[in-house]
């Protein structure tokens, strides 16, 4: 089922219920881990294996649905069908029918929290755990699938089984050590063996084919050069015949060139004569063409006339014709008209003489005739009489038609004809001559055209002849040449085929070597490929050194043990990619270190999903560059990132998913297993089915540098590991050094490099070309150019291959002699990379990326000092690269681990350089003290005599307990020395090393270490790796850019980005410009943030984004934003973060990029009392201190108020005896304090003492404060600086320091510098030893830190007795050994008595020491066994493996035990001391004479038991009893037998001073004694009312010196001196120190 909300998970729970409870259909529910998206789901099922019901699973209405319909089967039970019995038949039905079945995870604390909260997942519920599949079940499941490959001989798949089987269990075995050594988690399941399996199947198969095709090949090649030889003599004969017909062609050719040119010459003198008469025949038909457009031009001019005359006559009709006609006697215009109509048309030129009216009449006597006499009228031929006799009418003024109109339409008609014929004929007239010479010139035109047509003629028959001739000619030019060509081929071929036997002379002895080298590897192909597959299955994510151990320290072994063929000496690599391909990874970016090409092999090999563990990117780096836009990059969460992957997987694209953190979206979980369904075409993601591309393919990424992947995650996927290794990364280095000193031998290795590679690649294609045509020719392939062309180019190539070969062994080992000379200094670096690297493990926010430190270490070079000779300048370059590494990360450190990264850095330099014996380190760091002993002399405590002990069982320090026993007085005044670190050690120690008078120092005055390792440094680095002073905040910024934010680490107090305002002004960027971007990050101010950047980005302004802590779920769209802004934004553009650090590494919330890829830069409040004065000042000014009426006063107490504040916050420094617990004291409790005064003082006139101390004590500070005894201490405070005898001049803020006078501003500054005494634990209140105590636990602190950050499987561990898991065995097998048996309690319960108080207290003691002793023995059982790997190693044993090696208890024993703060050790010491007392106390439960009250479970239950058996006995009321507290001057032998009332109670120790046993009473602690015993004390009741209060000190009893939490009991203490004192000095008693 898919990963699903609540909801829809409840419906398909109710179409379950439903189908099993009323349909009786048996099903099951199968919810895997992946699939439980929401706690809630655990809910529902819990629910379920519960009761079987769900509440408010179905609506009312489908409960009645329900019961209505299993009433009637009710009934037939004979069964009433009652409502509540329908329901629980139903459910029982479900219970019956509905089998869950739940797949979770043993691994993490997942399942246990899981049970926990969810008890019916435990209860309810038959658990099958599966176990690791035996030996046995590897080789049988193996076998089942081997027996079906063909490829394999049967004699071999037995011992090939048993070799996976074989690896499958090597490599869980080598798992625990990497997790043990290195801190990584790798795991193997049975799907992780099934899938070795798979690929060996399919890698033999791919790898048998691709060896059969090469052989091929290769025979076919040998073949077809067998066969070359034998065609030469052929291809000579051939080519002596084509010679004999060429000649003859030839001379065929020659004689019908001089006949075509004879009848060339012919044709060319019959076409010049031709050419001429065209010539004049153009000419004619030029003026032919002039005159033609003469004529035409004349006659448009008399178209207008003609078409005037057209349109008089188209206005005449019948009709008005036959009107005119009708006229009797018409005026003269009109007779007029007619007459000249008469005379125009007289036919012959005859003039008719009678032109009269009635003669006109009858000339119209017929209409249509007359009108079809006009329209016809031959306008072109009229007579010349007809002309002359027309002209009087023409010239008669009223012979117009116009006024012709006026008189009759038909007569203006003939008019207009009579007038436009005229004037038609008279054009035409004018044209008829340029007709006539037209006509004459056309028919000249018509007389050349023949001609010229007669001599073209005769042209093309000569040309015909001509073009037969010339095709005869070019025919037997043709064949000239086709003979030439095949004569030319035929030789071209024989001097191919000679140049390709001679040419693949060698080749033919190399190819015949290749075959039988192949056949060989054929042979062994079985075993090659197996141990090839085993690598590439399970070898990704181990480093090198694991790598290599599996291989050749297991693996071959086992394979030559199994008599399997093998090739000697395989390396795996050779088998998954050839040079060539090895050579193209380089090229696009892959280092060049030999695991990065394992791992490039793997990633192209694996069948699973490669997942890339890949903090550095590097590999992300070469597979972008490899893939290019071919790759889609996406990230799990991204907006969209189902639509991409969807898209690729249709498509068959390569996706990258990158920056996967270590759980993965369930959603992706069907495609990470592969399940795919409608037979492998489709794969669902959510709820879709995407379609599935056989060509897609999956690549996950990981930026987390150690991440705990799932076991199920770990089957689907191939982990590779492709973090930078120690030695890539000094490779590279080396390669930045060399490039930085001699940049002509680096580019001169470069070129060479990469040239190798291609002349590599280049080879192969040439060779793969050369074969596939050899063999794939067909026929005579001897005319092949292109294959011998190919085969030289080929020689060519291997020739040139071969002189840059000898040239760069040449120069490789010029190149190489001078690099390694520089090799020192790379080494150093990579060395210090791996150490600032390990810094995350001891704070969170200490993070750095390879790329920023590959800028820091390039400019240290470049700032290095120039040296005379080159071992001066490697000198230099060391020293700079070393020292710009350690300010770059110290000035990200907080104080409190500078020290501890210098010491590492400086350990780890001494190390390389194999100056220190790594033993002597590991004592140092672990101080394996000897349990169990007493000092012989009183200057050392018991467990610094245990250090010494321990110290003396080395070589170098042997006698060390005995000089200092025959030498105690010298030994004791150096112990007691302020400064031992500095002075000489006694004796012939003193001229042992630094390390060895360190770990003297270490066991003899452990709270001087701090400084004595500052010393250290200082001696073997330098004084400036030890002097503190902070970097130039504006050197600082010229670091930083558009992709390297400035990321300021907050503390309490301080406010660095004044600094970033500060610089910026100096550079133009203000508020006010509106170029500086400050946005303080709260609810709300994630989308003004996003806007600024991107403006900031665009415009190149500053922006400060402040406290990003506090926006956790944005954090991540931030470092995206920020990715993507890095690239392509303004150069100006800068970035300025802040955030605190988290309390505690499990709520760290800021992502790893954004740690990574800024400057890193802590800013911590000033430390001592004299900063922190000066600091609470600051608050105020000149005005504050005149504000006030009252001035002395005012100003008086405002002082002791910054005095006071001085000490609350920095009394924090001391731990417990300072304050019980931390509080986080600020400024604003000052300053509202000093308010509070000023108020008051201006409303009184007496200065109310007591409301301003209850009112500072109890509220403005007090209100942070939790525990009583730290309330106390407030008050105290209050009650000794601010009381009346402060405006005397009497009062001492501290020893030497008086409260200053009336003073200004200035002047109390200047009165702290000259008058406060040098930081000192009197200025608190507090005892010198404080300070020791104080300066102890930071010395253990900072060494245990040095030690978790040493390499596990270092010599520093194995000089200290192997690795961690041989220390741990031991251990735990001493431990099993000494541990105390049960008590009986059967046996006890029944040997006693009377159950009297202290009994009872005896019986809850035992009670609790059986529970605490048989959880140490399951859990050391379950160690050892884990160890021994019969027993899965869960995160419980390995937590409790670590807390072994590191000396500390086990979390499971300390929920069981008591509180303590020693080491495992002593505790172990210690349990078995309380054992034997309890033993002895149990024997006749008789009240044992002195009681050790440290050796209770609860000690409290003791001291009540006092007062229950004195009540008994006495009948007091036991509310009102009190204990009394008398300290004796005896010790605990002095006493025989216990008190008749009371209890007498030793192991008490002081803390804060000492008990006077002479005197009685509480006095000032010796110097270097911490916590001084205290002699018996006699504890009794007494009755409240006879408590005598005065001259006492209520001392508070605490288990250990955590105190806090631990509190017993309050003892009052006599003391001479003023209470306060002590409790200013925080004195309490311990039970434990």
């Amino acid at each position: 089922m898919q990963a699903l909300l609540v909801s829809p998970l409840q419906a398909d729970l109710a179409n379950l219920y439903l189908k099993a409870g009323l349909k009786n259909m048996g099903s099951v529910f199968l919810l895997s881990d992946a699939q439980v998206a929401d706690e809630q789901f655990l809910v529902l099922v819990n629910d379920f294996l519960a009761s079987g019901e769900i509440p408010d699973l179905f609506p009312d209405d489908e409960v009645e649905n329900i019961i209505s319909s299993v009433r009637s089967e009710v009934r037939g039970r004979g069964l009433v069908d009652s409502r509540e019995n329908c329901w629980r038949f139903f459910i029982e039905r479900v219970r019956r029918q509905l089998k869950v079945a739940l797949c979770l995870s043993p691994v993490g604390p997942k399942l246990r929290l899981r049970s926990r909260r969810f008890p019916a997942l435990a209860s309810c519920t038959t658990m099958d755990c599966f176990q690791p599949w035996p030996r046995q079940a590897l080789e049988s499941v193996s076998l089942r699938f081997l027996r079906d490959m063909d490829t394999l001989q049967d004699s071999v798949k037995d011992s090939i089984s048993k070799f996976m089987a074989h690896v499958h269990i090597s490599v869980n075995e080598v798992s625990q050590l990497y997790l043990s050594n290195e801190r990584r988690y790798n795991y193997t399941t049975p799907k992780s063996f099934l899938e070795q399996i798979k690929l060996y199947q399919s890698l033999l198969l791919s790898k048998d084919r691709e060896l059969k095709a090469k052989m091929e090949h290769l025979e076919n090649g040998l073949e077809k050069l067998k066969s070359t030889s034998a065609q030469v003599d052929e291809l000579k004969a051939k080519l002596a015949a084509q010679e004999v017909e060429l000649k003859q062609k030839n001379e065929d050719a020659d004689k019908l060139i001089q006949v075509v040119g004879v009848e060339t010459e012919k044709v060319s003198r019959k076409k010049a004569v031709a050419d001429e008469e065209e010539r004049k025949v153009a000419l004619i038909a030029q003026e032919v063409e002039q005159k033609q457009k003469d004529c035409e031009e004349d006659l448009a001019k008399a178209e207008p006339a003609l078409a005037a005359a057209q349109a008089a006559l188209n206005t005449l009709n019948k009709t008005n014709l036959t009107e005119l006609r009708s006229f009797g006697s018409p005026p003269s215009a009109v007779s007029n008209v007619t007459a000249a109509v008469m005379v125009l048309t007289a036919p012959g030129g005859k003039i008719p003489k009678d032109r009269s009216w009635k003669a006109a009449r009858v000339a119209m006597a017929r209409v249509d005739s007359f009108l079809d006499s006009l329209i016809k009228f031959n306008k072109e031929n009229i007579h010349e009489n007809c002309l002359k006799a027309l002209q009087p009418y023409l010239q008669d003024p009223s012979f117009n038609p116009e006024f012709v109109a006026t008189k009759s339409a038909a007569a203006a008609g003939l008019c207009s004809w009579v007038l436009n014929i005229e004037r038609f004929h008279r054009v035409f007239c004018e044209v008829q001559p340029k007709r006539q010479a037209l006509d004459r010139a056309n028919a000249e035109l018509a007389a050349a055209q023949d001609k010229l047509a007669t001599v073209k003629a005769k042209i093309s028959r000569l040309n015909e002849n001509l073009a037969k001739l010339t095709a005869r000619f070019e025919k037997a030019t043709s064949d000239k040449l086709r003979c030439q060509q095949e004569a030319e081929a035929t030789a071209c071929t024989i001097t191919l085929a000679n140049r390709l036997v001679g040419g693949l002379a060698s080749e033919n002895v190399r190819w015949a070597e290749a075959v039988k080298d192949f056949k060989q590897q054929q042979s062994t192909l079985c075993g090659d490929v197996l141990l090839v597959t085993a690598f590439v299955s399970y070898l990704g994510y181990f480093t090198r050194k694991y790598r290599q151990e599996l291989l050749d320290g297991i693996w071959r072994p086992y394979l030559h043990q199994l008599k399997v063929p093998l090739t000697p000496q395989l390396e795996p690599l050779s088998v998954l990619a050839d040079e060539a391909a090895v050579a193209a990874w380089r090229n696009q970016g892959l280092p060049a270190d030999r695991t990065s090409s394992q791992n490039a092999a793997i990633l192209s090999s694996c069948q699973r999903w490669p997942l890339l563990v890949d903090p550095q990117l590097q590999g992300s780096k070469w597979i972008k560059n490899t893939h290019g836009d071919a790759l889609r990059v996406i990230r799990a969460g991204q907006k969209g990132y189902l639509d991409t992957l969807e898209q690729a997987l249709a498509a068959g694209d390569l996706v990258l998913i990158e920056n996967l953190e270590e759980s993965v979206d369930p959603v992706l979980g069907p495609l990470l297993g592969r399940e795919t369904i409608k037979k492998g075409r489709y794969i669902k993601i959510g709820d879709k089915e995407c379609a599935l591309h056989p060509a897609f393919r999956l690549i996950l990424h990981t930026k987390l540098a150690n991440p705990h992947f799932q076991p199920e995650l770990q089957a689907q996927c191939t982990l590779i590991n492709f973090s930078v290794t120690r030695d890539g990364l000094e490779e590279q280095l080396l390669a930045a050094v060399v490039r930085l000193e001699r940049p002509d031998l680096e580019e001169l290795k470069s070129d060479l490099t990469k040239q190798q590679n291609e002349f590599k690649i280049t080879l192969k294609t040439l060779e793969d070309n050369l074969l596939s045509r050899l063999s794939s020719a067909s026929g005579n392939f001897l005319g092949d150019t292109a294959l011998v062309e190919n085969l030289e180019s080929t020689k060519r190539t291997a020739a040139e291959i071969v002189e840059k070969v000898q040239e760069f062994k040449v120069t490789e080992g010029r190149i190489n002699e001078a690099r390694e000379q520089y090799r020192p200094a790379a080494c150093r670096a990579a060395m210090l990379y791996f150490t600032m690297n390990e810094l995350h493990n001891v704070h969170p926010m200490y993070q750095f990326s390879l790329k920023a430190f590959q800028g820091v270490f390039q400019k240290a070079m470049e700032r290095a000092a120039p040296a005379e000779s080159l071992a001066g300048r490697v000198l230099s370059l060391t020293d700079s690269i070393t020292f710009s590494v350690f300010q770059y990360t110290a000035r990200g450190l907080f104080e409190r681990d500078k020290l501890t990264f210098t010491a590492q850095l400086t350990f780890q330099i001494l190390l390389m350089n194999k100056e220190i014996d790594p033993a002597e380190l590991d004592f140092l760091l672990r101080y394996p003290a000897q349990p169990g002993v007493t000092s012989p002399v009183e200057f050392l405590s018991d467990h610094a005599w245990g250090g010494i002990k321990a110290l003396s069982s080395m070589e170098e320090f042997r006698n060390l307990d005995r000089d200092i026993e025959g030498s105690a007085k010298r030994w004791k005044k150096f112990v007691e020395s302020e400064c031992p670190e500095k002075e000489r050690f006694p004796q012939d120690w003193k001229n042992k090393s630094a390390l060895q008078r360190l770990c003297i120092l270490r066991a003899l005055r452990p709270d001087r270490v701090p400084c004595a390792i500052r010393d250290f440094v200082e001696e073997k680095l330098g004084s400036k790796y030890v002097v503190g002073r902070s970097l130039d905040f504006a050197t600082t910024f010229e670091e930083s850019g558009p992709g390297t934010p400035m990321f300021f680490i907050l503390s309490p107090g301080v406010d660095p980005l004044k600094d970033v305002e500060k610089h910026g002004k100096k550079l133009g960027y203000t508020f006010n410009h509106r170029n500086l971007h400050n946005v303080s990050l709260g609810q709300g101010q994630e989308v003004v943030a996003e806007q600024a950047l991107d403006v900031a980005a665009k415009e190149g302004h500053w922006v400060i984004l402040q406290n990003i802590h506090l926006v956790a779920k944005w954090l991540s769209s931030l470092e995206k934003r920020m990715e993507q802004l890095s690239q392509g934004s303004h150069r100006d553009f800068r970035v300025f973060l802040s955030a605190e650090s988290a309390p505690c590494p499990e709520s760290h919330i800021i992502p790893q990029g954004i740690l990574q890829n800024s400057i890193k830069i802590t800013s911590e409040a000033p430390t001592g009392i004299h900063a922190n004065l000066h600091k609470a000042l600051d608050n105020f000014s000149q005005d504050t201190l005149e504000m006030c009426s009252q001035e002395k006063e005012f100003r008086s107490i405002l002082f002791a108020l910054c005095y006071f504040h001085a000490v609350v916050a920095e009394r924090r420094k001391f731990g417990p005896q300072g304050w019980n617990r931390p509080y986080p004291f600020s400024t604003g409790d000052l300053t509202i304090s000093v308010n509070v005064l000023y108020n008051y003082l201006q409303a009184s006139s007496k200065v109310p003492y007591d409301d301003l101390r209850y009112l500072v004590g109890e509220i403005m500070y007090g209100g942070h404060i939790t525990d009583d005894w730290d309330r106390r201490l407030c008050r105290t405070y209050l009650e000794e600086f601010i009381k009346p005898e402060m405006l005397e001049g009497e009062l001492c803020l501290a020893p030497g320091f008086p409260l200053p006078g009336n003073m200004d501003y200035n002047g109390y500054h200047q009165y702290i510098d000259d008058a406060l005494p040098p930081e000192s634990p009197y200025l608190y209140g507090l005892h010198p030893n404080a300070e020791i105590g104080f300066l102890t636990q930071r010395s253990e602190r900072l060494l245990r830190t040095v030690l978790e950050l040493q390499p596990r499987d270092s010599s520093t561990g194995q000089g200290a007795g192997g690795t961690q898991e041989e220390m741990v065995q031991t251990l735990l097998e001493e431990m099993l050994e000494k541990l105390p048996d049960e008590f009986n309690m059967a046996e006890l319960l029944a040997r006693l008595e009377e159950r009297t108080p202290y009994a009872v207290v005896a019986l809850q003691e035992c009670e609790r020491m059986n529970a605490l002793t048989a959880e140490m023995r399951r859990s050391l059982g379950e160690l050892e066994l884990g160890l021994k790997g019969e027993l899965t190693m869960t995160s419980e044993m390995e937590t409790m493996q670590n807390s072994l090696f590191f000396g500390t208890v086990p979390e499971s024993w300390v929920r069981r035990s008591y509180p303590s703060t020693a080491s495992l050790g002593s505790w172990f010491a210690d349990l078995l001391a309380r054992s034997s007392e309890l033993e002895a106390w149990t024997r006749d439960f008789s009240l044992p004479s002195t009681l050790r009250l440290g050796g209770f479970f609860n000690p409290q239950a003791l001291l009540t038991a006092i007062m229950q058996s004195t009540a008994r006995k006495n009948r007091w009321p036991l509310d009102r009893m009190a204990l009394q507290c008398d300290v004796t001057k005896k010790s605990r032998e002095d006493f025989a037998s216990a008190p008749r009332e009371g209890a007498y109670v030793h192991g008490l120790f002081m803390e804060g001073a000492r008990w006077d046993v002479q005197a009685g009473t509480i006095t000032e602690a010796r110097l270097k004694e911490l916590t001084p015993a205290m002699p018996v004390v006699f504890i009794r009741a007494i009755p409240d009312d006879k408590q005598d209060t005065r001259g006492l000190y209520p001392c508070p009893l605490y288990r250990t010196r955590q105190r806090g939490p631990t509190y017993v009991w309050t003892f009052n203490l006599k003391t001479k001196e003023n209470p306060s004192k002590w409790v200013l000095a925080g004195v309490a008693l311990l039970l434990q120190v």
